[in-house]
């Protein structure tokens, strides 16, 4: 098991590098990929535009984009753009779309995970001093990980065919042929507009169920000026959640949801009156908040399992060994063991000289403490 776990970020790395040569010639596919006109019935239109002695009205004018063009107007044509002919921006966005945001989005990732491998074989992950005690300690209530799988598994399903969309004609294409292509392409379509949102409800109901445990308490800020202790292997004290716990769940889960989720139903119920323009505004900004959420959860996935061991078992069974909880979450460890709510004394730091959590075996001052809560 541990061979597999070093093959495959190895793995992983290589199928990253390959999508960073081929994503580089990622243009649109269209005839002239400089934006201008492609088409003889642009052509057409331009020349007549040209020969109009009216100038066209300018971005600040109420009559901004012609209908046949539809270049910068926000409104709606009536009740449908059925009667717009040519939109011109629609070459510049699927230029910009398939070119440099594609590329910058391959890169990101890409770094990101080289990034991530780099750490793992350089600093290593972080380190329980002390062996396990065999007594468990119930870190996660059965709904707890039912919600946070769900959100996880919607957010895979999305992460997995959205890159599919982006990137399958300069990947996938070339390597399996049309056939399979068309088939993936096909299926990813409509496993990420049904799948979207289902991630939203849950991502809703996983704020809501984790809210309570992620207020930045005081405490946190030691643990930011100590950089968690990720470099040094110094265990800093934290409470449930730590301050890097806390930022996923505020930038990534909260802000980035909200970006996605907002971009997601416009591109994907697109009979609510708005326009291609505001479509394409909302597929960059998508992209863009995609780029990010999948580098963070990368971070995430990493922390949760190979960078952090025992922390995967604690969202798959629900408990963890007072050795773990001790090591990693001090402050809530010795909430657990006065038997008081998650939070209660995040504004409290340990004495100085006074290990975090209380003393050697455990306990407030040093002895064996009060019994753990049950494992189930």
């Amino acid at each position: 098991m541990r061979s597999l776990y070093l093959r495959l970020p190895i793995l992983l790395l290589l199928v990253w590098l390959g999508l960073a040569l081929l994503v580089s010639s990622a243009h649109a596919a269209v005839p002239n990929n400089r934006a201008e006109p492609a088409y003889a019935e642009e052509q057409t239109i331009l020349q007549a535009e040209k020969d109009d002695r009216a100038p066209e009205p300018g971005l600040a004018s109420a009559h901004s984009g012609r209908v046949h063009v539809d270049r910068h107007y926000l409104g709606q044509y009536g009740a449908n753009e059925g009667i717009v002919l040519v939109q011109r921006g629609g070459n510049t966005w699927r230029v910009w779309r398939n070119g440099p945001i594609a590329t910058a989005a391959g890169t990101i990732l890409v770094l990101v995970l080289l990034a991530i491998f780099a750490f793992y074989r350089v600093v290593g992950p972080a380190r329980t001093d002390a062996p396990d005690t065999g007594r468990r300690i119930q870190r996660f209530t059965v709904w707890d990980r039912a919600v946070h799988w769900a959100t996880a598994i919607s957010f895979l399903a999305l992460a997995i065919t959205g890159l599919i969309i982006l990137f399958g004609k300069k990947v996938l294409l070339p390597l399996f042929g049309h056939d399979v292509f068309a088939f993936l392409a096909y299926v990813s379509k409509y496993v990420h507009n049904f799948v979207g949102p289902l991630f939203i409800v849950c991502s809703v109901v996983m704020f809501f169920t984790y809210l309570h445990r992620n207020f930045v308490k005081r405490i946190d800020w030691q643990w930011v000026k100590q950089g968690g202790g990720l470099v040094t292997h110094k265990h800093v004290p934290a409470g449930f959640f730590n301050a890097g716990e806390k930022a996923w769940f505020w930038l990534g889960v909260t802000l980035l949801g909200i970006v996605m989720s907002v971009t997601g139903l416009v591109l994907d119920f697109v009979n609510f009156g708005q326009t291609r323009y505001i479509m394409q505004i909302a597929d960059t900004l998508h992209l863009v908040g995609a780029t990010f959420y999948i580098a963070a959860a990368m971070g995430h996935i990493f922390i949760g399992t190979w960078g952090t061991p025992g922390a995967y078992e604690a969202m798959r069974h629900g408990t963890v060994d007072e050795s773990w909880a001790r090591a990693h979450h001090a402050v809530w460890y010795e909430e657990v063991q006065q038997g008081l709510p998650p939070g209660s004394l995040d504004d409290r730091l340990p004495p100085p000289g006074e290990p975090p959590g209380g003393g050697p075996a455990g306990g407030p001052a040093g002895g064996p403490g009060p019994r753990p809560r049950p494992a189930h």
